[in-house]
């Protein structure tokens, strides 16, 4: 049975997907979220996204996608690759994960489809990230035509930080009155420490430096 009014929440327990969680459960009657494990070197994200989850009362997946991190190198998932702390001149940082965006969602959609839900919301931007392509509008746009012509469906893919850059996103938490929960019990850093995290990762940095950004504007 179609559920006009459902919505998958592609979600990591990080800063974004945890906003999206909650943009998601204003916007849907029904949410539920799906997690992905893929070898990354920190599994404690996918025990908080499974917390954070429960809390928001949306029954929570996880699905096995591991050979995605066994088909690339890249410093999330190889522990022998120290990671980029900024984005090189002429290539991706090594953070980045060839094609796991597309993977997730395309997996995503699988199970949705078989939910009877058509609503996928992921917490990718353009406007505050690492250079990486599957976080782009024009991905996003694609991979749903994709997605419905490979399933004869109409699925739609929200992307509610598309444009908002990291102080923007810390506005929205607030606004949906979890932003003490976001900058409380998500994990955002690439060294798998919760909340503020290690400081130095490119993630923590953006994180820091978006908060400091609302902080300042909002307590003036």
């Amino acid at each position: 049975m179609i559920q006009q009014d459902a919505a998958l929440v592609c979600f990591s327990g990080g800063q974004d997907s945890t906003t999206c969680l909650f943009w998601a459960k204003k916007h849907f009657s029904r949410v539920e979220a799906v997690c992905f494990t893929y070898g990354q070197k920190h599994s404690l994200e996918i025990e908080i996204a499974r917390t954070i989850a429960g809390q928001a009362n949306v029954p929570f997946h996880l699905l096995d996608v591991s050979l995605l991190g066994q088909l690339a190198p890249n410093s999330l998932t190889d522990p022998s690759i120290r990671m980029d702390e900024d984005k090189p001149a002429d290539s991706y940082p090594n953070t980045f994960v060839p094609g796991r965006n597309m993977v997730f969602l395309t997996f995503a959609a699988v199970m949705a489809r078989n939910k009877g839900i058509f609503h996928l919301v992921t917490g990718v931007s353009e406007a505050d990230y690492s250079g990486y392509p599957d976080c782009r509008d024009t991905f996003i746009r694609s991979l749903n035509v994709t997605l419905n012509l490979a399933m004869d469906e109409q699925f739609v893919l929200h992307t509610p930080l598309m444009n908002r850059d990291k102080k923007a996103v810390w506005q929205l938490s607030d606004e949906l009155e979890v932003f003490d929960l976001v900058r409380n019990q998500t994990l955002t850093c690439y060294n798998g420490i919760p909340a503020d995290g290690c400081g130095s990762c490119p993630a923590c940095k953006l994180r820091k430096e978006g908060l400091d950004s609302y902080l300042e504007t909002k307590n003036k």
